[in-house]
């Protein structure tokens, strides 16, 4: 298999990633609960409007790192004993290349016959430690943009966004299976282990497959917080 070779840095970078990244390096100097700025003070830092520098702290509280106290400001959090299913920090890509989809891909794709799709190998990474392995697989489409761009300094959707293929919505599901030797080689665990599997198709703006992408998780280093609501008493049918 030929892989292609990574482009130069883009240099295309969201603002509120520039602020999360910086407040990210602060917090390593920092000790839970010390003050961070406030809102008014980043967009004053970084000249950005306060919806940006919001969206930026709002991301970093999301995985547990700072926490928000309505009327007296930011503060450092504790370290999180697990990250959130989408919070991983960064990604390592092993190979990347065009070939002809499996039967199941095509589908998921609603490709059509003959065509290709660009296939992403990931290792993701949590404080520098393997949490997943992650096969991507993407309309032939995004091919030129995804080829081209630097997956190791910024996010596969942010590439995605710029090359006007927008993703939307999407679904996921998620299953256990045991490890295979690929899980084992590069997420130091042993054949056989427990593992979260999870395998999602997401759409772009005008609802046609975009991504379908299967990601494997060591279940001894990985937890999912799901947010929910509870009907009231009224809405409940008994069973």
């Amino acid at each position: 298999m030929v892989v292609a070779a990574v482009s130069p840095e883009d240099s295309f970078r969201p603002r509120y990633r520039e602020i999360e990244q910086a407040i990210r390096q602060r917090l390593a100097r920092l000790k839970p609960g010390a003050e961070l700025p406030s809102d008014a003070q980043l967009c004053e830092e970084f000249a950005v409007s306060r919806m940006t520098a919001r969206h930026a702290m709002h991301r970093l509280a999301q995985e547990g790192l700072v926490f928000r106290v309505r009327g007296r400001g930011t503060f450092v959090g504790e370290p999180p004993t697990h990250r959130r299913a989408n919070s991983l920090l960064s990604s390592r890509l092993l190979g990347r290349a065009l070939r002809v989809p499996t039967r199941e891909e095509a589908t998921r794709l609603q490709l059509k016959d003959g065509e290709k799709l660009l296939w992403l190998k990931r290792i993701r990474l949590a404080d520098g430690h393997p949490i997943a392995l992650e096969s991507t697989r993407l309309h032939r489409r995004t091919a030129a943009a995804v080829l081209a761009a630097d997956l190791q300094s910024e996010s596969l959707h942010a590439v995605l966004v710029r090359a006007g293929c927008l993703p939307t919505k999407g679904r996921a599901t998620i299953d256990a299976e045991p490890a295979g030797a690929d899980d084992a080689r590069w997420l130091k665990m042993r054949k056989g282990d427990p593992m979260l599997v999870e395998r999602r198709v997401i759409l772009d703006q005008q609802g046609r497959p975009l991504e379908f992408t299967e990601s494997r998780y060591p279940a001894d280093r990985y937890a999912l917080d799901v947010d929910f609501v509870v009907e009231g008493q009224a809405g409940l049918r008994r069973t």
